[in-house]
């Protein structure tokens, strides 16, 4: 496997002499969807914080591929009511040195379904409408890393499905890697190519069938939480590593998914 874009190493958060992470490591690679999940409390957004290098670490280390590029979703965006804000006008806010070449840019635009918004007040825009904008804004400066905090808040049912078959298209077309923190078990196990379960410390890793059966999992959400990750079912005769990957053998046929 190649270098990861970023690794962190046995990461210690600290706060007013309480512990809200450690001993936490995570590599994220290039092209691969890794999603974080956890209960409330867990440290999903400390963590997160902490790879953006908007606070520090007492104890670990993040190493970065130079020159690396990172977008940023968050999970909300509160505007003041009277600011008049149109979404091209937030859109061009968020363009840096690094844009997209202007064909991608339209494509992801359509793909985003935001076209017909861009002359419309961010503050009228409905949940989905306002998350879409989000993940667009975020693509702007073409990064090689994709960090999404619940990027499907506010978002019904169908916007959900969308918004994930969403993100996996861009992760094909980019390349990018993606690292998304989700509470949405269902809809994680189909959208991603590793789990990662924090509560404080990484209690378990590894693609998501493998991670639906870990004890770290049912004790946290319970056998009904956890069979939701088995959402992502294969019918297969080979095997995966801890990182999804098949391992190489007679029978390592391509796999189907349900």
């Amino acid at each position: 496997m190649t270098s990861a874009l970023l690794s962190a190493q046995n990461i210690l958060v600290k706060r007013s002499g309480r512990t809200l992470i450690h001993d936490v490591s995570l590599d994220l690679q290039a092209g691969q969807i890794t999603t974080l999940i956890g209960p409330n409390g867990a440290g999903k957004s400390t963590l997160v914080r902490t790879l953006l290098g908007l606070q520090d670490a007492n104890a670990g280390s993040i190493i970065k591929q130079t020159g690396l590029r990172i977008g940023y979703m968050p999970q909300k965006l509160n505007l003041e009511p009277t600011l008049p804000l149109t979404v091209q006008r937030f859109l061009d806010l968020g363009l840096g040195q690094h844009q997209l070449a202007p064909k991608l840019l339209t494509k992801l635009s359509k793909a985003c379904r935001i076209e017909h918004l861009l002359t419309q007040p961010m503050q009228y825009l409905s949940g989905g409408e306002t998350q879409r904008v989000l993940l667009l804004r975020a693509l702007l400066n073409s990064p090689h890393l994709l960090i999404l905090d619940e990027p499907v808040q506010g978002v019904d049912i169908s916007g959900q499905v969308a918004m994930y078959e969403l993100i996996v298209d861009i992760r094909d077309q980019l390349g990018c890697g993606i690292l998304m923190i989700s509470h949405d078990l269902h809809m994680v196990a189909a959208a991603t190519d590793q789990v990662i379960c924090l509560n404080q410390h990484v209690c378990c890793s590894g693609h998501p069938q493998q991670v639906s059966q870990d004890p770290a999992i049912i004790e946290l959400f319970g056998v009904q939480g956890a069979s939701a990750l088995a959402v992502y079912n294969h019918q297969h005769n080979h095997h995966h590593d801890s990182h999804g990957t098949i391992i190489p053998g007679k029978h390592s046929e391509a796999c189907h998914h349900d």
